[in-house]
């Protein structure tokens, strides 16, 4: 059962669509969209002050084992958009991301935090999210909490806000 009921705040990370990151059509390869939603939950760990790196070193891994995406409309070369993203489930042993994609104007282009998804700038052009479960190097199952606590206590304090 999940600990937490609400969803965290909405982290912000910005991009820039690269040219090679267009296809023929002359929008986002919609591959490239699953790697942004990467980025925006790696730089939301980060902001408790951890990194996937140390996290390995430990011998933990993060596994997605769902990973939904919405198209709506696409980005295309240039663009300025937002990867929002936000915790939506925790507990010791898994871990879901929300994650949308949004094309701003100059002046919402930057880091930020928002508390609901309505105050989210911009225009949603992804949607989506990940789950994960908390594995040793083994890819036998691992509880946060028993592995690294402090870690834990950092994500929970993410996830509770």
């Amino acid at each position: 059962m999940p600990e937490q009921s609400e969803p965290s705040r909405w982290y912000v990370h910005p991009l820039r669509v690269r040219y090679q990151e267009t296809d023929q059509m002359g929008v986002v390869f919609h591959g490239n969209y699953v790697t942004w939603f990467e980025i925006g939950r790696t730089e939301l760990i980060r902001t408790a002050g951890v990194d996937y790196k140390s996290i390995e070193r430990e011998g933990l891994l993060l596994p997605v084992v769902d990973l939904q995406c919405r198209f709506e409309t696409p980005a295309r070369y240039d663009d300025k958009v937002i990867v929002c993203t936000r915790v939506s489930e925790f507990s010791p042993v898994r871990l879901a991301f929300e994650s949308q994609i949004r094309r701003v104007d100059d002046e919402h282009w930057r880091a930020d935090i928002y508390e609901t998804e309505r105050q989210l700038p911009g225009a949603k052009l992804v949607s989506g999210g990940t789950r994960h479960v908390w594995v040793n190097d083994r890819f036998r199952p691992a509880r946060l909490d028993k592995v690294m606590p402090q870690l834990y206590e950092l994500l929970h304090s993410i996830a509770l806000k």
